[in-house]
């Protein structure tokens, strides 16, 4: 499957504000980056595609911000919405990126729980390796375990707090230590709610 060929679909079949991840203001995420971001820290957004979150956080002071996605018509929104803003849009695969320079924060709101092979995961780790400096910040956020088990017609590893720091001690031990979780209930465009984890990891300051 064309994966990002699926994301452009995706975007295309619906208004934005109809997709099941749309939120007007990302809260949740937003309250995680004001307080783990460093005054003019740099910011990647994982799978940020159209979000909004971008903007709230070159309005809360981030330094610079970067947009990762698979979908080029997702980051074609944003950069239509921050035509003038300090963001980088960047199409690509997390699982073969290769970035160039370092961030102190990681956000990424639903894009490993996509990752249900352990290769793909193994990749995605080694993709954050690179891309946080050591001692960074790294918010995670996946489908809790009872929330769905498929998104957009693609299957999806759920994870409890607890499940999630473990495996990511199985796949990179040492990396990252867990310093946050809790529990979001999104509301979708039509009504229906999602559950959600966050977690919060900080990487080694010695793996660089």
């Amino acid at each position: 499957m064309d994966l990002g060929q699926h994301w452009n679909t995706a975007y295309t079949a619906r208004a934005e504000d109809a997709l099941t991840w749309f939120e007007d203001t990302p809260a949740q995420s937003l309250a995680l980056v004001r307080q783990y971001l460093p005054k003019a820290g740099t910011l990647l957004d994982v799978g940020g595609g159209a979000s909004r979150l971008a903007d709230h956080a070159l309005g809360c002071g981030a330094g610079a911000v970067t947009v990762l996605d698979l979908s080029r018509t997702a980051l074609q929104i944003t950069r239509q919405r921050l035509a003038d803003a300090p963001v980088t849009l960047v199409a690509a695969n997390i699982c073969n990126w290769s970035p160039d320079r370092a961030y102190d924060l990681w956000h990424d709101r639903a894009v490993f729980h996509f990752l249900t092979e352990p290769a793909d995961q193994q990749r995605y780790l080694q993709t954050l390796n690179r891309a946080l400096r050591p001692g960074g910040v790294a918010i995670i956020a996946t489908f809790d375990l009872t929330g769905p088990d498929t998104c957009s017609n693609l299957p999806v590893q759920r994870y409890a707090p607890e499940t999630l720091a473990k495996r990511m001690a199985e796949l990179a031990p040492g990396l990252l230590t867990p310093l946050q979780s809790l529990r979001h209930a999104h509301r979708t465009p039509k009504g229906n709610m999602q559950d959600f984890q966050f977690s919060v990891f900080r990487k080694s300051a010695d793996m660089v």
